[in-house]
């Protein structure tokens, strides 16, 4: 698949690139190339994000659920692959080539790496026992008394230093998590609650990128929080702070140049049912993320009645607006979930009362009965919770704003199950109207889970990605399963009164059978909930889940379609034994185009 990057250049008459420009751009690698291909769950990545470092736009980092420090299922029962208390699930991978080739380093924290255990029984001679070792994930956690949890989220913005926040200090790499505490003990680090948000920082990105693991390490160490990850969230006891995205304003041109924006929906007393109240969050640090200030959006509640915003995203203009968006209900529509905006014109002190923006929109996916949690794929698939979710990008011209439009991309994923929909809207007036919104997969085939568009900050070019099942819903386990990832390209204009233009597939990754990725627990598929894409005004950059080396296993195919029918006493199979060596191996893949604009 890479003749795309050669022959881009032809897709509207533009002239074909050079071999010297296509050399820089790699449309298909794995970007979670640390990972072991077994065993499972050391194999398992999903969830991926990345963003593009403005000011040096050749320098891309992602993150992942990334379990490569888990215990193998060996260890202890052979049939059970828990994750293992106390280790982090926050992967991080760096490029410097523009998306060309990835690394991912090793640093040192709690790890279970040790721990493969031996085929046979529970293993008593051999369970897990974690130790301080190697990791693949965000350092730092452990020694304060953490665990990074995943749901990873990276931004890049200026360093602050003498006279505030210039480019010319360097950049600051913000990497935002959950987190959760790493034993009962308590500590000045650690918190109340079930989950909370943290964030790790770095000034020195090649250094944390490094082979040096003990300068690699201590270049997370920034600011006056010192080494340890700084917790964002306000939490009681009953809080689970879930789903959050982080930004930071890279426009030069912006009164709030440098401030920092996380938005997460923070769940409080989910225990008490129906009356459970849920709020969209939204945090900003002003000082490169020493401190926090948090603010509420919109009403607190979760009921038949009303659900508030989930799966956000954060976004700033080159005039220093903040917006943040989510999917939820308003009264005004019949209770139906709409995409929704709320704007903070002063740097995130006051937020506007959320409003629709599009929709209404409908969860493709219908309920699975054993994990309560709706599938798009098949029974026992992978869950599609946030695919209506939002996921926005703006052309702020970051890293001047100079040669800002300030327009606004929008996509998420909505329809039915037979047919769910890449859709597709715009903005160009500051996210006062919005396009009616318009499918935007390329196959026929195409039955869409996840998906996110990025904008080059010049405003000429936009990219999508999307995770996509290009097989019917499957009433059963034993017919194969395709799923892929598809990157798709429009161009855009400088002039508010043009519409972006037609998008056309320009990257389409191999074909992996879903069945192949699994939860934990083992009972279903699992691809997380989100991909992610992000772009510089030369070239746009996509990461996805993808399953092309992982092994459908046709014991736990069974065993799943036991669960459907109702058999809970049938012992789960060992997957170390009776499966593929690859079982489980879900990867993250990513690629980089190059602009077609000559």
């Amino acid at each position: 698949m890479r003749r795309f990057v050669l022959v881009w250049g032809l897709v509207g008459g533009f002239a074909l690139l050079s071999a010297a420009t296509a050399a820089a751009f790699n449309p298909d690698v794995l970007v979670s190339n640390g990972s072991p291909t077994t065993p499972f769950s050391q194999n398992k990545q999903n969830e991926p994000t990345i963003t593009a470092d403005a000011n040096s736009p050749n320098i891309l980092v992602a993150g992942s659920n990334d379990e490569i420090d888990m215990e193998a299922c060996n260890a202890g029962a052979d049939n059970t692959c828990p994750f293992t208390p106390g280790v982090g699930s926050s992967g991080v991978y760096f490029s410097f080539n523009g998306g060309d080739s990835w690394t991912q380093p090793t640093y040192t924290g709690w790890s279970a790496r040790n721990c493969l255990g031996t085929v046979g029984g529970t293993d008593a001679d051999s369970a897990c026992s974690p130790a301080v070792g190697p990791i693949g994930t965000l350092p730092w956690y452990y020694e304060n008394g953490l665990v990074s949890d995943g749901d990873p989220a990276v931004a890049i913005g200026p360093t602050p230093g003498a006279g505030g926040f210039k480019w010319t200090n360097g950049e600051r790499l913000y990497y935002a998590n959950l987190t959760a505490n790493f034993g009962s003990t308590r500590s000045d680090q650690t918190f109340k609650g079930f989950e909370a948000i943290g964030v790790s920082r770095t000034d020195h990105i090649a250094t944390a990128a490094g082979t040096d693991a003990t300068a690699a390490k201590n270049a997370w160490c920034t600011g006056a929080q010192g080494c340890a990850p700084v917790l964002v969230s306000r939490q009681s006891s009953t809080t689970f702070s879930d789903k959050e995205q982080i930004w930071a304003d890279n426009a030069s041109s912006s009164p709030h140049f440098g401030n920092v924006y996380v938005c997460w929906a923070q769940f409080v007393g989910q225990e008490k049912g129906n009356a459970a109240p849920a709020q969209l969050q939204v945090a900003v640090s002003t000082d490169g993320g020493d401190t926090w200030k948090q603010h509420p959006i919109g009403a607190a509640a979760d009921n038949k009645n009303r659900s508030p915003l989930d799966g956000c995203t954060i976004r700033t203009d080159s005039q220093g607006n903040a917006y943040v968006f989510g999917v939820g209900t308003v009264s005004s529509g019949g209770k139906q979930p709409f995409e929704l905006m709320s704007r903070s014109t002063n740097g995130g002190q006051t937020w506007s009362s959320p409003r629709a923006v599009a929709g209404p929109v409908t969860q493709p996916g219908t309920l699975d009965q054993v994990q309560g949690r709706p599938v798009i794929d098949g029974i026992a698939g992978a869950r599609s919770d946030l695919a209506p979710a939002p996921s926005v990008d703006i052309a702020n011209g970051a890293p001047t704003g100079a040669d800002a439009t300030d327009r606004m991309v929008l996509t998420y994923v909505s329809g039915t199950l037979s047919s769910p929909h890449v859709f597709f809207t715009e903005s160009t007036d500051h996210g006062s109207t919005w396009s009616t919104p318009r499918a935007i997969e390329t196959g026929t085939g195409d039955r869409p889970i996840y998906t996110a568009p990025s904008i080059s900050p010049n405003g000429r070019d936009v990219y999508v990605v999307y995770n996509a099942f290009t097989t019917p819903f499957r009433d059963n386990t034993t017919d194969p399963r395709s799923l892929e990832g598809v990157v798709v390209h429009a161009d855009s204009s400088a002039s508010a009164g043009t519409p972006t233009g037609t998008f056309t597939e320009i990257h389409r990754g191999a074909s992996g059978d879903p069945r192949g990725s699994s939860a934990n627990a083992l009972t279903d598929e699992f691809l997380g909930d989100y991909v992610y894409a992000t772009a510089t005004s030369t070239y746009g950059a996509a990461v996805w889940n993808d399953t092309r080396n992982a092994a459908d296993c046709p014991a736990i195919d069974s065993w799943r379609a036991g669960l459907q029918g109702g058999d809970t006493t049938t012992p789960a199979p060992a997957p170390e034994q009776d499966c593929p060596a690859t079982f489980g191996n879900s990867d993250i893949f990513g690629g980089s185009y190059a602009d077609p604009t000559p």
